[in-house]
């Protein structure tokens, strides 16, 4: 029987859509949720909602940018460095790839054969010293602007999720009921496949998930009351 081994690698975008989802629920939620306690109009809960949306997509989309742009940078000089250390070290540089082959158990006639054939080619030399000495993989060149875009946009979309009732109701407090309605059905709905694809108990994951963003909810709305009255 033929064996199937079934492994997620999680993608640069599905982690994007994680963490821009994650906050996008949660944080304007929460906000949301506290102006319901606080205010009297829909019209203060919309704009202040917008405003944190919008505040929050180019905050967190900007994280994403520098994070990803961090990556990039450290990976160019690092690969430098490798390569300078090939032309001048390089006796140094094969007993690297020796050591690396002696760790997976190779016989040391191996070992020797191994580098002297890789010191032919130092473009093959010096990414394999990336990965195997260092553990870096070569990140995509567009991997900051992607990771911008899909961090901010995400962000964008799971705000509007608490926010969409309160264009349609009048009162507060009535916003506030379907808002956590809604939220809570795309939290726990959010939390079970963020669970599922990267491993986890589905199930646990959602009401982990669910149980975050309502504490969150429920703190804002409870606080604001309270310094209201």
């Amino acid at each position: 029987m033929a064996h199937i081994e079934k492994h997620f690698k999680s993608s640069d975008i599905v982690t994007d859509i994680v963490i821009g989802m994650s906050d996008g629920l949660t944080v304007p939620f929460a906000l949301a949720a506290g102006l319901s306690g606080a205010v009297s109009s829909t019209a203060i809960i919309i704009t202040a909602g917008l405003a944190e949306v919008a505040a929050g997509s180019i905050a967190m989309g900007l994280g994403g940018y520098l994070a990803g742009k961090t990556e990039v940078d450290h990976y160019s000089a690092e690969m430098e460095r490798e390569k300078m250390e090939v032309e001048v070290v390089p006796e140094v540089e094969k007993q690297e790839v020796r050591d690396v082959f002696a760790q997976m158990g190779l016989s040391k006639n191996t070992q020797n054969l191994i580098a002297e054939e890789m010191a032919k080619d130092k473009a093959t030399w010096v990414d394999f010293m990336m990965k195997y000495e260092l553990g870096l993989e070569k990140p995509d060149p567009k991997r900051a602007r992607n990771s911008a875009l899909n961090i901010g946009l995400s962000y964008v979309v799971g705000g509007m999720v608490p926010l969409s009732p309160y264009f349609f109701l009048q009162k507060p407090y009535d916003g506030l009921v379907w808002s956590c309605f809604i939220t809570v059905i795309c939290l726990f709905v959010f939390g079970f496949f963020k669970a599922k694809i990267t491993g986890q108990n589905p199930w646990s994951g959602a009401i982990r998930v669910m149980l975050i963003g309502s504490v969150a909810a429920a703190a804002a709305f409870f606080i604001a009351r309270l310094f209201n009255h």
